[in-house]
């Protein structure tokens, strides 16, 4: 049996002259999709598989069909003679330009039985001396194919070579997707052996040395791997010891590895080539020289086994050391290979004299995420999915890992600098000043990356994020938060209700929750407070909806501030939490002193139109029924309509309250959110409600306590208890009540996913309000409940992770550009399609 090795993705072209079986073994080990026969081709074109003429045409068709496939990453196999070398040549091409191997595999049988086989189809009508000049031409094509560019030739000699062949595809090196980590992606080391060392033991690796005390390995106990994205060596004090390690790591299959520039440069200096001493490259040899000639000889091996790039993770991660478009990875050829190593230019120099890399991260839109090195910088940063982890150590930087998946990156700080840049690792000014924003960060499609994942911004999400902001939002110096939606509890099948406590709890259990704390729900209006001890980056505070506009506007907003600054400093929150500024999450009651204009509009109007209509419909009903007419069944449908009516009144009138300025005004806080160098979406809800307690104590007349309960799932009693508290508040014109996570605000499951913020379990009698006065009905409600929440869940969880994202951005100081991009793409999800009613 012979077996033929051919990749997943390649060009096979099928080599032999006429009747050497080509479309038979063709069908036996092929799928009829991956073939593409001439003779299919010329009869596409021309109704005639036989017209020679045609071929030209055929051909030109059969290289775009495979160009297509190539392109989509499907193996394509071309049944053909191929026996002329401009024939192969333009298939070899196709590869190429799609960057996949081209296989030649040759079926050669005697002319004798070609011949009968020719004969036997009443097809082929031209004579023997034909075949006789294929088979010259078939000898002529065995020593050319390699030359070609074919990367494998499979000759198969006989029939019976022929009938035993077996097909086994093997995966190209670079496809190493069954690795899932977790992974520690390496930045550029640059023969900086003392700074790697530090940075594994930081990562958690346990080091293993030999004799000599060098280090020859390093593992980590919870069995994640170091993936290094290349240049290893060159221009710092100990390439020879960080090949040692990192090559010991991956014999041991701790580690892989990929080449960088300065390796694909080493190499050849290695075998004796003559190559010019540069960037570093001399201070390599010259330590290497002190070496071994075995270990120098080792040297070489392992960078020439080294593999342009790798795909992992199912095909979520990619590393190479200068980065790979999308339409590269998981390909092989020399232009694959020259990106990862090289990268792009614009094939200009900067002042420094150096080439202008093309910024590909900027266009890329790849599903996988691309992290790689080759251009230091000083901080990562995340650009569309892909991120750069060369942080110049080498150049008295810092090297530095990204943990995969948890996106965490770790670093340290290099020893010194041991070489000196061309360009400076940090520029002598900002490329861009902290406070500048661009237009082109927030307008068209967006793939923003976080601390807490990732998502992408529609382009029409995005233009109707930027009318609000750019018309009536507040300074986005000072818009440093959003509040994210918050999606309803599990539809209750509990009669008469639509949404119940007992929904709410098992919502949480079913995520791994067992504690939880129930906070009321205040029907007002959510107002996001940021205060300042004195005027200072924040101009002494704002206060703002949760869609980001002025809440009242001059001068009433400085008053709130005023109340809110006098409060805090009463608490003595400043001193305790070592801060001069606090954002805080509050509502503001009552709901008529933000939204009276919607109450009378909206609300109001309803209720006026029932109330003056239905008492008119009951008195001609009674009338009717005077006359011995028979409406009582329609009599009682309208009474009951006429209740309803009043209790809807009654449930937006329970939220209205006369307000003059901020007589009448209170604010109800229930989250300190952060504060100078610090989120506290760490902290528990207890931490946060006990000093929302302390600003109510300090203003009781202004702030407005929440009532709470902090329930243990476990514990039936409690949620027993809970459950007639929450019909006793939604009973007496309550709203609700909002249950979460009782660990905060970054809680996570037991699997590691953040928990949603809060689920909102609303009363019988203010869903009224929402859904109409007569939701209850049997019809209706059983309607409401095949209601669709999925779309609803997910937007509130990729809200509160841009939330979560923005105060570590905010805790961090990062630039205003990075942390409005995370409260834009907040706003951005609210235009997302979802019934507001939810």
């Amino acid at each position: 049996m012979s077996i033929l090795d051919i990749p997943e993705l390649a060009l096979v072209a099928l080599v032999g002259v006429s009747g050497s079986g080509k479309s038979t073994f063709a069908r036996r080990h092929f799928l009829p999709s991956q073939v593409l026969s001439s003779d299919d081709f010329r009869a596409m074109v021309a109704d005639d598989e036989n017209d020679q003429s045609a071929s030209a045409d055929a051909f030109d068709v059969l290289h775009y069909a495979a160009g297509k496939r190539l392109r989509a990453g499907r193996l394509t196999v071309v049944d053909a003679t191929n026996l002329q070398p401009h024939a192969r040549a333009a298939l070899v091409k196709v590869a190429r330009e799609h960057d996949v191997l081209p296989v030649a595999i040759v079926l050669d049988v005697p002319e004798a039985l070609a011949w009968e086989r020719t004969g036997a189809r009443a097809d082929r009508t031209f004579g023997r001396q034909v075949l006789t000049r294929m088979q010259r031409d078939l000898r002529r094509t065995y020593g050319q194919l390699a030359r070609e560019g074919f990367r494998k030739v499979h000759v198969l000699r006989g029939v019976e070579e022929i009938d035993a062949a077996e097909i086994r595809y093997e995966r190209l090196y670079n496809d190493r997707r069954e690795l899932t980590g977790p992974f520690d992606i390496v930045g550029d080391v640059h023969g900086c052996r003392e700074e790697l060392e530090a940075l594994l033991l930081r990562l958690g690796y346990e080091l293993r040395r030999d004799d000599a005390g060098r280090p020859v390995d390093a593992a980590h106990p919870a069995g994640r791997t170091a993936v290094f994205v290349g240049d290893l060596v060159d221009r710092g004090p100990d390439s020879p010891g960080v090949l040692r390690l990192v090559m010991g790591m991956v014999a041991a299959e701790h580690a892989i590895c990929v080449p960088g520039n300065h390796e694909q440069k080493l190499l050849p200096k290695l075998r004796g080539r003559d190559v010019r001493l540069t960037h570093g490259l001399a201070e390599t040899m010259a330590q290497l020289a002190a070496e071994p000639e075995s270990f120098v000889a080792e040297v070489a091996a392992f960078v020439d086994g080294l593999v342009s790039h790798f795909v992992l993770d199912g095909g979520r991660l990619v590393v190479a050391h200068a980065g790979l478009k999308e339409e590269y990875q998981g390909r092989a050829s020399g232009r694959v290979r020259a990106f990862a190593l090289f990268g792009e230019t614009t094939g200009e120099a900067d002042e420094y004299g150096l080439p202008v890399r093309y910024p590909w991260a900027g266009d890329y839109r790849g599903r996988a995420m691309v992290v790689y090195g080759h251009t230091p910088n000083p901080e990562p940063e995340w650009v569309n999915n892909t991120i750069c982890v060369d942080t110049g150590c080498v150049f008295g930087g810092k090297l530095t890992a990204l943990r995969y998946p948890e996106k965490e990156l770790v670093s340290v700080p290099a020893v010194k600098e041991w070489y000196a840049p061309a360009r400076p690792l940090v520029p002598p000014t900002p490329a861009r000043p902290d406070t500048v924003l661009d237009l082109a960060d927030v307008t068209g499609r967006r793939h923003v990356e976080h601390a807490y994942g990732s998502l992408t911004v529609p382009a029409e999400n995005a233009a109707a994020a930027l009318e609000v902001m750019s018309r009536f939002a507040v300074d986005p110096g000072r818009l440093v938060w959003l509040p994210p939606t918050m999606a309803p509890c599990s539809t209750s099948t509990v009669d008469g209700f639509l949404e119940h406590p007992a929904q709410a709890f098992a919502d949480y259990r079913a995520a791994g929750v067992d504690r939880v704390v129930c906070e009321e729900k205040h029907m007002g209006s959510r107002a996001v407070v940021l205060v300042e001890r004195e005027p200072g980056r924040f101009g002494g505070g704002v206060v703002h909806t949760r869609t980001g506009r002025p809440f009242f506007g001059p001068p009433l907003d400085d008053e709130l501030l005023e109340r809110v600054r006098a409060a805090v400093t009463t608490a003595g929150l400043w001193a305790e939490l070592e801060t001069d500024w606090l954002l805080l999450d509050c509502e503001l009651l009552p709901w008529s002193a933000k939204a009276g204009g919607l109450i009378r509009e909206q609300y109001a109007g309803v209720g006026a139109a029932g109330r003056a209509a239905l008492p008119a419909v009951l008195a001609t009903l009674d009338a009717a029924a005077g006359r011995g007419l028979p409406v009582g069944e329609l009599r009682g449908r309208m009474a009951d309509r006429a209740a309803e009516v009043e209790a809807y009144s009654a449930a937006y009138r329970a939220y209205v309250g006369p307000t003059e300025g901020l007589r009448g005004v209170t604010l109800a806080p229930f989250a300190v959110l952060a504060g100078a160098g610090a989120s506290y979406a760490d902290r528990d809800h207890g931490w946060h409600l006990d000093l929302a307690d302390r600003l109510c104590a300090a203003d009781p007349e202004f702030f407005t306590s929440t009532r709470r309960r902090v329930v243990d799932l476990t514990d039936a009693a409690a949620v027993a208890a809970t459950t007639d508290w929450w019909l006793t508040l939604t009973a007496t014109g309550g709203e609700g009540m909002v249950v979460k996570p009782y660990a905060g605000l970054a809680a996570r499951s037991p699997k590691g996913s953040l928990l949603q913020p809060g689920i909102k379990c609303r009363g019988r009698e203010y869903l009224r309000i929402i859904y109409g006065p007569g939701y209850t009905g049997p019809g209706q409600l059983a309607a409401l409940r095949r209601r669709s929440l999925g779309r609803k869940r997910g937007l509130a969880l990729r809200e509160h992770a841009l939330g979560l994202a923005a105060l570590q951005a905010l805790a961090e100081d990062a630039p205003l550009w990075r942390r409005h991009e995370l409260v834009f793409a907040i706003l951005a999800c609210e235009s997302e399609p979802v019934d507001p009613r939810l």
